[in-house]
């Protein structure tokens, strides 16, 4: 190990090996820390969906799309509350960085996919043009590809090793002192992860997700603790995105991400507290969660035993046997007629009657005049139509936004990168990304991919940057 790097990079998740790798195409000596054992962060466990407009894989599909088109998408859907400078940034280079990915060697093919986990072009969340591009082997390949990239340009990784706090003189962010070693660099870039882990940390600055009290579980990194909050407290750095963050909603007995949990039937109802459906059941989870929020924070999943019966085996929540024994615990309702069911979940008979026999009139034949259902089920490629709810026992398992995937609240951060003080100005020497470099993830979660894209981007960016 040298005296002195040209970049030291904290944090070695998706962010972190993208600002190293682009760091040292640029001839960049880079030394990267990764406080656990190996590289990937919460990159790793997604499904590596990569949110960008104007590629070339769009291209091949015929979609028309630009980084303007994104740009305003993006900055209504956050009701423009994020800055404007930063945001046309991201959009402009996310369909750069996609390519910039693709000629490494992630793989994406020019197809279409039905949802998260079958590579091609899908829609990610509410946008006017799909933008959702899935990888080969999802977020382990993307990780796979930088790590190897990363190596072949010389980039010497520490493992095992967590950053205690920068280093400061002069106005200048110098280097980092790690293992109480003071390790010197041109500059530094903070890509140590959110703070989905650490309690302490949510209550400050995301304490929504704390009121799923013991129903919330996590499934960001286990490194997610906050480093870069800390770090900024030690020079002064601005904090931006505070109560801002990603939670999916779910039934009460998941307590793994959908793909190991499995997803509920597809014949099944959200109801809120007065009995009636009150939205898409199968809403983007960019826009879901603050559907159900808006309903007082709960609302009952109402499906039949035909329902329960057909659900696919080989998942550890969502699976027959599993709800099955979550009813006979008492934990799901069960009841023999819509009413009784209704009088155990404490909610108006005659609305829950209503509502399942306006269900059973509509979509099982094709179509869903209110929530336009039909619409998404055919986006997600489903064949044939959902089957009425009718066969008792009917069921109606609790349903939350109870799985934090990522939080927003971060050090503020630039066009460029760079952090900013709390006085707005440019810490010289220092630079963020990802969860840690907060302003591009805002309080809308644009959809499947928002996260990847603003790691993968925002942290080329600040390696070239960092590196210049």
């Amino acid at each position: 190990m040298t005296d002195e790097w040209d970049v030291v990079v904290v944090g070695g998740g998706g962010a972190g090996l993208a600002a190293a790798v682009s760091a040292a195409e640029r001839g960049a000596s880079v030394l990267l820390f990764e406080s656990e054992t190996d590289l990937g962060g919460s990159t790793q466990l997604s499904a590596g969906m990569f949110t960008a407009a104007g590629t070339s894989v769009q291209a091949a599909l015929g979609v028309e799309d630009s980084a303007e088109r994104f740009f305003q998408h993006y900055m209504d859907l956050n009701a423009w509350q994020l800055n404007p400078g930063l945001i046309e940034a991201f959009c402009r280079h996310s369909g750069p960085t996609l390519e910039w990915l693709i000629g490494l060697g992630v793989e994406i093919p020019a197809k279409v996919s039905g949802d998260a986990h079958t590579p091609g072009l899908c829609r990610a969340g509410v946008e006017d043009v799909w933008r959702g591009h899935v990888p080969k082997d999802q977020g382990y390949g993307v990780v796979q590809v930088l790590a190897k990239a990363a190596r072949a340009r010389g980039v010497e990784v520490v493992f095992n090793t967590r950053v205690e706090r920068l280093i400061e003189t002069g106005g200048r962010v110098r280097g980092v002192v790690a293992d109480g070693i003071e390790v010197r660099a041109g500059a530094v870039v903070v890509a140590s992860g959110g703070f989905a882990r650490d309690p302490g940390l949510l209550a400050r600055y995301y304490p929504a997700a704390l009121r799923a009290g013991e129903d919330l579980f996590v499934v960001a990194a286990d490194g997610s603790r906050g480093d870069h909050l800390r770090f900024g407290e030690q020079v002064g750095a601005g904090v931006t995105g505070a109560g801002w963050g990603l939670m999916l909603p779910t039934a009460y007995f998941q307590r793994l991400h959908h793909w190991q949990s499995g997803f509920p039937p597809k014949s099944r109802i959200h109801v809120d507290a007065a009995g009636r459906r009150f939205m898409d059941e199968d809403a983007s989870y960019a826009v879901s969660s603050d559907i159900i929020e808006a309903h007082g924070g709960t609302a009952w999943v109402i499906f039949d035993e035909r329902a329960r019966r057909g659900l696919p085996p080989g998942y550890a929540h969502w699976d027959a046997g599993h709800v099955l024994a979550e009813a006979e615990a008492g934990r799901t309702l069960r009841a023999g007629s819509l009413e009784e069911l209704a009088g155990k979940a404490g909610i108006p008979a005659d609305a829950l009657v209503a509502t399942v026999r306006r269900w059973n009139e509509q979509l099982p034949s094709g179509h869903d005049p209110e929530f336009l259902r039909h619409r998404t089920l055919a986006a997600k490629g489903a064949t044939g139509h959902p089957d009425p709810i009718g066969e008792p026992p009917f069921y109606a398992a609790r349903l939350l936004p109870a799985e934090l995937v990522c939080t927003h609240a971060g050090l503020e951060i630039d066009a460029r990168a760079a952090v900013r003080d709390e006085r707005g100005e440019v810490i010289a020497g220092l630079f963020a990304a990802g969860e840690a470099g907060a302003g591009v993830l805002g309080p809308r979660y644009v959809g499947g991919g928002n996260a990847v894209a603003n790691a993968l981007t925002m942290g080329r960016l600040a390696g070239v940057n960092a590196a210049a």
